[in-house]
């Protein structure tokens, strides 16, 4: 999916410092802010959206700013994470993939194991928009060091193998398998965990599952209860860690997942680890989350049907680009996905482009969606066109 952010210059130097920003960028989109005034005319039954702003203001109020690759970065390696690297005096470190629902649970099976041993243990968030340094860590302390759901920057966990006992790694991408070091090359005390048919969250509950019967002399990582319930969560997030969606009401499962990142946010949870916290992860049922995630789709779906009444042709460059069908859903940009995939199919049928444009007012920026639904159909090709060189929409009424 790309988004575009539709300008309102027609100034040549201008177009050229979108297009070298979009050249070099892998930014999802250039984001251009300035005021602007929008300008309709009608000519023949069709309507042309101009957005023009005084030629000059542009350049004192013009600020491009790429939104991945020169935005700064989030406080994820923060003073309080680097103080606690620094002053802690725990054996075991517990970095886990964020955010990513098999990493939390990850953790949460790491942390379960160490709790029931009383075994101390220090849990942070690896986030890969600012990582962690091997200087970060406080290297007299430290035996072991867990990387759950990933295996991190290039050679991170060799030179970390280097000061300390033990790492051990666990993931399931197949993109993960090609970073794993030869032979020859790893460490003794480095061990990779890659299953690429298991997911990470899987592969640690049993791996702490099958070490708490050893260590803890038969002792259960959850009772009874919680095992069968937290079992089949973690079966779910396999299903759609693997790709499989093979699952009953998978959808609507991921959906309603998706609704617990506010409790797995470490910068507003930071404590997402104590016992209220995980006590409140144990009782997570799927059937619940399934339940949560079908009244959002059915709520989405109504909220589409009643956008969908105002579909417009769009035609892209004047034309130049193709025809698809488009529609303005101020206010409902967490829509923008399924109106999107929705006009693509209505677009595909009426014998336009197989494109589905989705227009909304985001933080007072014009905002473009564009949406396929077609695997020949390249959204970026379009994309890259419309942020250089296109600064003209015009469509006209289906």
């Amino acid at each position: 999916m790309f988004f575009l952010l539709l300008s309102s210059s027609t100034s040549p130097l201008l177009q050229l410092y979108l297009g070298l920003y979009s050249l070099v960028s892998t930014a999802s989109f250039v984001h251009v802010s300035f005021k602007y005034q929008l300008l309709i005319t009608r000519q023949n039954n069709t309507a042309t959206t101009m957005f023009s702003s005084p030629i000059s203001k542009i350049y004192h109020k013009c600020r491009i700013s790429l939104s991945h690759s020169f935005q700064k970065s989030r406080n994820f390696r923060s003073k309080l994470a680097l103080e606690a690297l620094t002053i802690s005096s725990e054996e075991n470190l517990i970095l886990y993939n964020y955010p990513s629902f098999s990493g939390a649970f990850s953790a949460l099976s790491a942390h379960l194991y160490h709790t029931h041993l009383n075994i101390p243990h220090l849990i942070l968030p690896f986030s890969f928009v600012e990582p962690f340094k091997i200087h970060d860590f406080n290297l007299n302390a430290l035996k072991t060091c867990y990387l759950l759901d990933f295996i991190g920057p290039k050679r991170f966990a060799i030179e970390l193998a280097q000061l300390v006992n033990q790492v051990l790694v666990f993931d399931h991408r197949k993109s993960s398998l090609s970073k794993i070091p030869s032979y020859g090359d790893c460490p003794e005390n480095v061990t990779f965990n890659v299953d690429v048919e298991k997911s990470s969250s899987t592969a640690v509950y049993d791996y702490f599952s099958s070490k708490l019967r050893t260590d803890g002399e038969g002792l259960s990582l959850v009772n009874c209860e919680d095992k069968d319930r937290l079992e089949m969560v973690l079966k779910y997030i396999e299903d759609g860690d693997l790709r499989k969606w093979s699952l009953p009401d998978i959808k609507a499962f991921n959906v309603g997942l998706n609704e617990m990142r506010p409790q797995l946010n470490y910068i507003t949870n930071a404590y997402m680890f104590d016992q209220c916290s995980v006590e409140q992860l144990l009782e997570v049922n799927h059937m619940d989350l399934i339940t949560r995630g079908n009244t959002y789709i059915h709520s989405c779906q109504d909220a589409v049907n009643k956008l969908l009444d105002r579909a417009f042709k769009l035609r892209l460059g004047k034309g130049f680009y193709g025809e698809c069908l488009g529609i303005r859903a101020d206010g409902n940009s967490h829509l923008s996905n399924d109106l999107g995939r929705e006009l693509s199919l209505r677009s595909a049928e009426a014998g336009l482009r197989p494109i589905g444009a989705v227009i909304y007012m985001q933080r007072r920026n014009l905002k473009m969606c564009l949406r396929s639904t077609d695997d020949n159909t390249d959204t970026s090709e379009v994309a890259k066109v419309f942020v250089v060189n296109v600064l003209l929409l015009t469509y006209q009424r289906s």
